[in-house]
């Protein structure tokens, strides 16, 4: 098949999700053909069967917001005139879904016909679509998608509360490409956050608000009261310069390592001993699933489709949204004890095994063909 993917390029959720499986594709011979405004983050090396294009939004002094879903529009149209695609797969419904609908009329006058997959990821429908600016047109080029799936249940019932859609919403759940992130930890890595053996936590975010990362660090302040341990930072975002005021305050510069955005994931989950993420919402949680597949635990909050990738018990411990005292006790309930810690090690490793790439792609494959056939019938 030929498909054209329209993501984000950054390191959301959504534009991860969307480049891994991009990069699934082509490896199983599909030729993909992704539009953005630049090459997507987790989009690197060459590959063959794999295309990018970028959209170009020229700027004119008559516009105060430069046009970028008449552009997307436009390129998705050139890309697939030229290139034959068989297929438009968009990933976040905003912008990309209501452009992919423009394009598709505009094609259609010329009588070709290409299905459109919409693949809703979390704020796309419980943040920004729901604003009122957004929401018309959100619910419209949803309900014109030949098919529509989410990331967990909790999203599809989300977006059925919210909006309101006619067609049926299939979940295809996120995937970590397992092979990838279960590899040896580094020990001269380690060694260099935890000189003296210490236990690694670990964050990794957009370090938004609804990230809650300040409750990352109050939990692990509270954590290192009790046993050695540092924590690592991943990511950059509106929240980053509150937090390392707070590190200053709460007298942890040493004890706490920002490092920014980073593309090597696979390298530093692995030397994480748990992982936090408390957010006040999460549509899946795609980082703790990468955790987990590094042998990362996870201590979250218990909101969105956290509940439908961590047990209580097994992989790791959820608490209720701002619980830090509860988020705490469970992290020391499972770093305090060796034995303890490798249990829930290998659990998380089992659990990353179920939502491995190679069986959550087929799922992708068989949609493909089924919006396909159905294009096709009379």
């Amino acid at each position: 098949m030929k498909i054209g993917i329209v993501c984000y390029p950054t390191f959301g959720g959504s534009g991860v999700l969307a480049t891994e499986l991009g990069k699934a594709l082509a490896d199983k011979g599909h030729i993909v053909h992704f539009i953005t405004y630049q090459q997507p983050v987790r989009l690197t090396g060459f590959q063959t069967n794999l295309f990018f294009h970028e959209v170009r939004v020229p700027t004119y002094p008559l516009f105060d917001y430069p046009p970028y879903e008449t552009a997307l529009a436009s390129t998705m149209v050139d890309v697939i005139r030229n290139h034959h695609l068989d297929l438009l797969h968009v990933h976040y419904a905003i912008p990309h879904a209501a452009a992919a609908y423009m394009a598709k009329k505009i094609l259609e006058q010329e009588g070709r016909h290409i299905p459109v997959i919409t693949t809703l990821h979390g704020t796309d429908i419980t943040l920004v679509g729901k604003d009122k600016t957004y929401a018309p047109v959100v619910t419209f080029s949803i309900n014109q998608s030949d098919a529509i799936t989410a990331v967990s249940q909790n999203l599809k019932e989300e977006t059925y509360l919210n909006f309101d859609i006619q067609k049926d919403i299939e979940v295809i759940h996120n995937f970590v490409d397992v092979e990838r992130f279960s590899k040896k930890p580094i020990d001269a890595f380690r060694k260099v956050i935890a000189p003296n053996g210490e236990r690694i936590l670990m964050h990794a975010s957009n370090f938004r608000k609804i990230k809650r990362v300040a409750d990352v660090i109050y939990v692990f302040n509270k954590v290192r009261k009790q046993i050695p341990a540092k924590l690592l930072l991943v990511g950059d975002g509106p929240e980053r310069n509150m937090c390392e005021q707070l590190t200053r305050e709460l007298g942890l510069d040493d004890e706490i390592r920002f490092v920014g955005k980073q593309q090597d994931m696979e390298e530093i989950y692995t030397i994480a001993d748990l992982f936090l993420l408390p957010s006040e919402y999460e549509s899946f949680g795609l980082a703790a699933l990468e955790a987990m597949a590094g042998g990362a635990p996870v201590v979250s909050s218990n909101s969105g489709g956290l509940p439908e990738i961590i047990t209580d018990g097994d992989n790791g411990f959820m608490s209720d949204v701002g619980d830090v005292d509860s988020m705490s006790r469970n992290a020391l309930a499972i770093l305090m004890d060796d034995v303890i810690l490798n249990q829930f090690k290998k659990h998380a490793r089992n659990t990353a095994n179920r939502f491995d790439i190679q069986n959550i792609v087929p799922k992708y494959e068989a949609l493909y063909e089924r919006c396909l056939t159905e294009w096709k019938a009379p």
